[in-house]
């Protein structure tokens, strides 16, 4: 049966999903130097600053490292790509509890070695503005990539390469990993900013600050339609060995659960292999504490099919 269509408010979707709460700051605190390094259990956490030309800045990162990063120098290891929501920063996952979260999984064997790295982004939505002052898209495919990969030692194959995130980060995970997918072996997001057409609001009515800055005012149909993840999965090559997991929570606070259904009937139509849930919950740290394991669990399993088909 159909759900009924939920209507959310201008000023609530504004200022709630995209001012969400930031994660609990509960184990680092931001840097105050261009790089840092921070010991961990098992493993550490090293956070810095890379220089952009694209974006004509500094853009701060955390790299989590798994505990044999630095007992084995000449091993190479997966990487998943973790994107934050609005309202949060580079640390969020790692002040949210995620390393602890990690060593968790790793001590009941449920994950294994791998690095997990994000990007400061702000509020530009993982995508390059309309009015191309703000190329985030860009910065992350042709420079935070490519820069990450140099700096540590990181199997430089597709299989070994995920990209993951929650809320905004969500939404910037699935249209990465759908436009790239030569890029991505695996992909996943939990509550992921899904609409399938821009709130009516968005296009009269009140300015809408940091979202006009990203997608124009009044918002700009055709830039939207170009950029949306609905594209981007209308228009997937269908002869990849596609990855892909996402949930949400099915009383989702602005409705996401809605085009969530909607990128799985999408998928299914066109025959693209993917894992969907929707969960019990809302939207906010509380949902993506309980379901992070699963996008991690997920992910690793992916990698480690590449290292037994490599023989790692």
């Amino acid at each position: 049966m159909k759900s009924p269509t939920r209507t959310v408010p201008l000023c609530v979707f504004v200022l709630g999903v995209f001012l969400a709460p930031a994660a609990p700051r509960t184990i680092l605190q931001r840097p105050s130097a261009a790089s840092q390094k921070q010991p961990a259990v098992g493993g550490r956490v090293e956070c810095g600053a890379l220089p952009s030309k694209v974006l004509g800045r500094n853009v701060r990162f955390c790299a989590v490292l798994p505990p044999s990063y630095d007992a084995h120098p000449e091993q190479r290891f997966p990487v998943l790509y973790w994107l934050h929501g609005l309202g949060q920063d580079e640390q969020s996952f790692v002040n949210a509890g995620g390393l602890a979260l990690l060593e968790d999984l790793r001590g009941q064997n449920r994950l294994g070695d791998f690095l997990l790295v994000t990007p400061d982004a702000g509020h530009s939505f993982y995508l390059n503005s309309r009015d191309g002052s703000m190329r985030y898209e860009d910065f992350f495919i042709r420079e935070f990539m490519a820069a990450i990969e140099r700096r540590f030692r990181i199997e430089p194959e597709r299989a070994a390469r995920g990209i993951s995130g929650v809320s905004m980060g969500g939404f910037g995970a699935l249209h990465m990993g759908l436009k790239y997918p030569e890029l991505f072996g695996s992909v996943s997001a939990h509550s992921a900013a899904l609409m399938e057409k821009p709130p009516e609001a968005m296009t009269s009515g009140a300015r809408l600050g940091f979202l006009e800055d990203v997608f124009g005012w009044p918002v700009d149909r055709a830039f939207w339609e170009r950029n949306s993840v609905f594209t981007a999965a209308r228009h997937a090559p269908l002869d990849r060995d596609w990855k892909i997991y996402f949930d949400c929570g099915s009383d989702d606070d602005f409705g996401f659960d809605e085009g969530a259904r909607a990128l799985d009937r999408l998928l299914t139509s066109r025959g693209i292999r993917h894992e969907f849930h929707l969960y019990s919950g809302g939207h906010g740290w509380g949902y993506f504490a309980r379901h992070l394991p699963a996008s991690l669990e997920f992910h690793w399993k992916a990698f480690r099919a590449v290292q037994k088909s490599s023989g790692l």
